[in-house]
């Protein structure tokens, strides 16, 4: 991850994948029974595509990217919600309390709410959802480590000196221990 593919992610109007250098398309393979590479086994099986999903700001661009990649490796899609707790919140005329079980079933709610449309639409795609306390960077770049790809948002915004990643698409990129697409959206 270096300047150029940096400034390419952070101004692409489309989604931009990266491959680290040295890797083949046989990472994104679970590993080929008896030593045998994974190229070498067509049936082989690909690994869980991992979407990186913000409540707060769900987006059908990024949605339906993740969806469609794990459509055509027949993969699972692992999706992972990664929130921070305030001091305290009010949801629905209540307090809820911090790391609270009624916090993480909001956003339990919130990501099955995002996700019903898209599992519709796709109902081949064996999904599996992680609502957890904790930094979404962290999390992601945790998942990554067996996935065949890992995908993480843009939002399309002009910064004052220019377009740029944010926070978690900028770790995650730099840190995956798989290929990362990054999708842009509003």
């Amino acid at each position: 991850m270096g300047s150029i593919s940096q400034r390419v992610v952070s101004r692409s109007p489309a989604p931009v994948v990266l491959v680290r250098a040295g890797v083949g398309t046989s990472a994104e393979h679970l590993p080929a029974p008896g030593g045998v590479a994974p190229d070498e086994i067509s049936q082989t099986p690909y690994r869980d595509v991992v979407l990186g999903l913000d409540t707060g700001r769900p987006c059908d661009e990024l949605i339906e990217f993740a969806f469609d990649a794990a459509r055509r490796r027949g993969a699972a899609l692992r999706v992972i919600h990664a929130f921070s707790t305030p001091p305290a919140f009010v949801a629905a005329d209540r307090l809820v309390r911090p790391g609270g079980p009624e916090m993480t079933a909001e956003h339990e709610h919130l990501v099955v709410a995002a996700l019903r449309p898209w599992c519709e639409k796709y109902p081949d795609v064996p999904v599996s959802a992680t609502v957890m306390e904790g930094r979404p960077a962290g999390e992601l770049i945790s998942a990554s480590a067996d996935a065949a790809l890992t995908v993480v948002g843009r939002r399309e915004r002009e910064a004052r000196f220019g377009s740029r990643l944010g926070p978690v698409a900028h770790a995650v990129l730099h840190h995956a221990g798989s290929s990362v697409a990054v999708v842009p959206h509003a």
